[in-house]
């Protein structure tokens, strides 16, 4: 049975909620930032601690947040016009004072709705279950290009995270899912958050056949393994990584013309293939720009154990060797020594061309992928209308690209081993470059055009491989390390 989360309700929940100031920012306040940060590591003792005294808004944050059992009469009196009775039969609490649902400030003080996760349930979740906010749909908003469209399609929104997210620049969102329960809760986190989306039940694509959208965001169920469905949150039912195959290739067909797709996915490493072979195969024909960013490789052993325990089941019960087992078995039989994990970003063409692009990108980065998406898009553009006169074309170096050196001890003192060129800001890249390339790049000052700091060069050290320089001239446009004066 799912809960009825109507507009009715949700707008009084709202209230008391804003009346006892359980919003993001008054959480925060609330707690400190030493006791919050706390409480996103799962140690709630301080947080328990700082809302001992703090009135509705400390029976909230116990109740929704610790996963405490309340006095009943504090539940009431925390939820305002709510009647107790109404909320019990919505699931939003129990009759013994627990929270029954996961409903969570979050962000530009949203509220989400979703399931209790495994820690606050005590025990694994069930198959419907509806996963809150996590690690994946917080990267997938993180890396997501924000400019301003039209229509946005989030396909499987689960409790509605990406939508969210979308409402700051979107101006018609559709939301889909298989999932009755997802929907349910979805539609109370729009409610709650006074959002208007357009929700269509059914599998994949099927709710939106024919259209086509400005954007389309999408958090999969992408766990690569056996095609079996023990949550519906993770699981697909396909095999191994068909999943994200599957929206990958059918992504495009969706989007208009200029419209950008953007996804998380996961990828097996099998033995004797390139994995950037793997994922380009799963690219449709036509006019499409494609960029797969891989973020991690997991080992198949650790990735068993994390996402066992993620849905509550010990690896050491029956249950979780039994399903342990059947797991790694199915990667053995398939050759999978590794599963890779990131974001695609695509964008169709029509007749205007085509780039792939497959990048490792493991290190560690602060800022979000999100507008470097939308600028690694603006640059193959801009190479594809430029390519060919590329040459004739001024550039400059940002600020932020700094030149590193490492040199070693040789019998006249200091010799390079190694020049490296950095962008200290967005994700980071890294280009190992020679001598002449770090003269080429240290003349481009918006001055003068490519094909004329070639020639200067060639003067001053001699014959350039210019076949050379311009690929890389390529590379470095591309990841905003080299910009054009336009």
């Amino acid at each position: 049975m799912q809960p009825e989360l109507s507009a009715d309700l949700c707008a009084r929940l709202r209230e008391a909620f804003l009346t006892a100031g359980y919003t993001a920012d008054g959480v925060v306040d609330l707690l400190g930032p030493p006791a919050h940060a706390a409480l996103g590591r799962g140690e709630p003792e301080a947080a328990r601690r700082a809302s001992r005294d703090a009135g509705p808004l400390g029976t909230l944050v116990r109740l929704f947040l610790l996963g405490d059992t309340e006095p009943l009469p504090a539940v009431g009196a925390a939820l305002g016009s709510v009647d107790l009775d109404e909320a019990v039969a919505n699931q939003l609490v129990t009759p013994d004072g627990r929270a029954g649902l996961d409903v969570r400030p979050y962000e530009d003080n949203w509220w989400v709705i979703a399931d209790l996760d495994a820690d606050l349930r005590g025990g694994a979740v069930p198959a419907d279950h509806v996963l809150g906010v996590g690690h994946a749909s917080v990267s997938l908003a993180r890396a997501t290009a924000r400019r301003e469209v039209d229509t946005l399609l989030d396909l499987g929104t689960g409790c509605g995270v990406q939508a969210l997210h979308a409402s700051t620049h979107a101006r018609r969102i559709t939301a889909t899912d298989l999932s009755p329960r997802a929907l349910a809760l979805a539609a109370g986190t729009f409610r709650l958050n006074e959002l208007a989306v357009e929700l269509a039940a059914g599998e994949w694509f099927d709710p939106v056949a024919g259209r086509r959208f400005d954007q389309v965001v999408c958090n999969p169920p992408f766990v690569v393994g056996p095609p079996r469905v023990d949550y519906v949150y993770r699981d697909s039912g396909l095999s191994g990584d068909e999943a994200s195959e599957l929206v990958v290739r059918r992504m495009p067909e969706h989007l208009t013309d200029g419209g950008v797709g953007q996804l998380l996915a996961s990828w097996l490493h099998r033995k004797g293939e390139d994995w950037a072979d793997r994922v380009t195969s799963w690219l449709p024909a036509g006019g499409l720009d494609a960029w797969f960013v891989q973020r991690d490789i997991a080992d198949p052993v650790l990735y068993v154990g994390t996402w066992l325990r993620d849905a509550g089941v010990d690896p050491r019960s029956p249950e979780g060797r039994a399903k342990a087992g059947a797991w790694l078995d199915w990667f053995a039989e398939h050759d999978v020594e590794g599963i890779g994990f990131g974001y695609v970003t695509l964008r169709r063409t029509g007749d205007a061309g085509r780039e792939v692009v497959c990048e490792d990108l493991r290190h560690a980065y602060d800022d979000p992928l999100g507008p470097e998406a939308a600028r690694w898009l603006d640059n193959v553009a801009w190479l594809r209308a430029h390519g060919e006169t590329l040459p004739h074309h001024r550039f400059t170096v940002p600020s932020t690209v700094v030149l590193e050196e490492v040199s070693g001890p040789d019998d006249e003192g200091w010799t390079p081993l190694v020049r490296r060129l950095h962008r200290t800001d967005g994700p980071g890249w890294q280009h190992e470059i020679d001598e002449p390339t770090a003269r080429l790049l240290a003349g481009c000052r918006g001055a003068l055009p490519l094909e004329d700091l070639l020639a200067l060069l060639e003067l001053a050290y001699g014959e350039l491989d210019r076949d050379a320089a311009l690929p890389l001239v390529r590379d470095l446009v591309r990841h905003g390390m080299l910009v054009p004066v336009r």
